[in-house]
């Protein structure tokens, strides 16, 4: 059972930092102050399920990720770059080091992406390209 302790600290910030910034990168891809609250929440409430209903330890686990590795003044394409670097990089360790959670994962950070860009007015044309974008980085496209 691969868990949190089978990787590195730098490792395990690459997993979260894809987990959660998908999350920031599905809201700041079509931002409203008041649609960022709504979807920051879904957000929250995705991954506390996951803490609880996550398909493996490992995505119970990622499910207790708290940030999302950026910082409120973050440029879009920097959050954008590092997202997108940081899912690449997580299908590399994962694939090299825990290749049966490459599935459970690449469906969690769709779930992460989805629970966003559902969370107000549904998925917006932006928000659809942009997930087409994490699902190319995951190597599902």
């Amino acid at each position: 059972m691969t868990s949190k302790a089978d990787f590195s600290q730098e490792e395990w910030e690459t997993l979260e930092r894809g987990l959660t910034g998908t999350g920031m990168l599905v809201s700041v891809a079509d931002p409203g102050v008041m649609d960022s609250f709504g979807e920051s929440s879904a957000l929250a409430k995705y991954l506390q399920s996951q803490r609880v209903a996550g398909s493996t330890e490992l995505m119970r686990e990622l499910g207790a990720t708290r940030g999302t590795g950026f910082g409120l003044t973050t440029k879009i394409d920097e959050v954008r770059a590092g997202t997108i670097h940081a899912l690449q990089s997580a299908i590399q360790i994962l694939s090299a080091k825990a290749p049966d959670e490459l599935e459970p994962y690449r469906q969690m950070v769709l779930g992460v992406a989805t629970a966003v860009a559902e969370a107000k007015k549904g998925v917006s044309p932006t928000e659809a390209a942009t997930i087409d974008a994490i699902k190319e980085a995951l190597g599902t496209a």
